[in-house]
């Protein structure tokens, strides 16, 4: 928001021109749009490290330097937004436009590679990455460790075969928000539009871990959920609005689709830190449409229609509204295969 500082879920509509924003009510968006950002004379960044618990973020630069923050729902969403804007933004410019395409293609993440369980390795007392004080420029700085030394770190724990790759996966830590640039030479990178140039295999840039890195790996607990209920693949993920297990109100929420191990997880688009708010395991989940005729026994409030229940094994019932029944056909096709 531009006055108020906090985050709304808005549907977002890319035209040549321009990014219309819409508001959502009930699981619909409203047929006018709330705002739009002129998309002549833009600049964009991403990944955007301003804030520091947002890593999904885009920033959006009009020519009357007005600053928008957009936050996605996963990294591959937002480098296909980011991509797609910067298209419409170059529209005249087609060899700009392929070059952000090879750049997208040749920029993914190795197979069968949790970067949880990368930090955690990176940070075990005695086989984790050498922590130091470092002056640069006159100012101190604790805990931290070089670009080159996180890419022989990696390379000598067999997380990479080689420096390209090692630095190709300690950009996705810093994209993650895992690690963090400090002082002048390592921040500055960060600037290049090019994802393979925004961190440095180099003794002299300074590298850190991020305040909310720290948070998921200080405690065991946590940890271990981190791991294992978040390690598995993205099968699908969007907006969605479930009804609460107490106050039986609405609320819309960001849903990620998980397989090996399939879970289902749910997080509050307005919350600073990107973690689930809830979630479930699928294994032996029974899920079903709800008839949009009447209101089911166990809906209470404000029903558009477009539901879905969802039962556990624990006979714990999630009752979930789609934004159309396409939508909600498209859901229960994708969670089926994995109860």
């Amino acid at each position: 928001g531009h006055i108020v500082r906090n985050w709304k879920v808005r549907w977002f509509v890319l035209l040549q021109d321009k990014l219309l924003y819409y508001k959502i009510e009930g699981g619909k968006k409203e047929p006018s749009p709330k705002g739009r950002i002129l998309l002549d004379g833009c600049t964009i960044t991403c990944p955007c490290l301003e804030y520091e618990n947002r890593p999904l973020l885009i920033k959006l630069k009009t020519k009357t330097n007005t600053d928008y923050f957009l936050e996605c729902c996963s990294r591959e969403e937002r480098d296909s937004w980011a991509l797609d804007i910067t298209g419409a933004i170059h529209a005249g410019h087609p060899v700009q436009v392929q070059e952000l395409h090879r750049t997208k293609n040749s920029f993914k993440l190795l197979e069968n590679i949790s970067l949880h369980h990368i930090v955690e390795r990176m940070c075990d007392s005695s086989t984790g990455i050498k922590l130091t004080r470092n002056l640069e420029q006159g100012n101190r700085y604790k805990e931290t460790f070089t670009g080159s030394a996180l890419v022989d770190w990696l390379i000598s724990n067999s997380f990479a075969v080689s420096r390209f790759e090692a630095v190709t996966l300690a950009s996705m830590l810093m994209e993650e928000n895992f690690i963090k640039p400090v002082g002048a030479r390592s921040t500055e990178a960060t600037r290049y539009s090019d994802l393979s140039e925004q961190f440095l295999d180099d003794s002299t840039a300074l590298y850190m871990f991020a305040e909310s890195s720290k948070k998921n790996i200080s405690s065991k607990g946590e940890l271990q959920f981190n791991i294992s209920e978040l390690s598995g693949t993205i099968v699908k993920q969007g907006f969605l609005v479930k009804q609460g297990h107490k106050r039986k109100n609405w609320k819309v929420r960001r849903f990620v689709l998980r397989a090996d191990p399939a879970f289902l997880h749910y997080y509050d688009p307005t919350k600073e830190e990107n973690r689930p708010v809830g979630g479930f395991s699928l294994r032996g989940c029974l899920v079903s449409a709800l008839e949009d005729n009447g209101v089911p026994a166990g809906v209470k409030g404000n029903v558009q229609g477009n539901l879905f229940k969802i039962i556990t094994k624990n006979d714990i019932r999630y009752y979930i509204q789609a934004s159309s029944k396409a939508e909600r056909a498209q859901w229960i096709e994708a969670i089926k295969p994995l109860t």
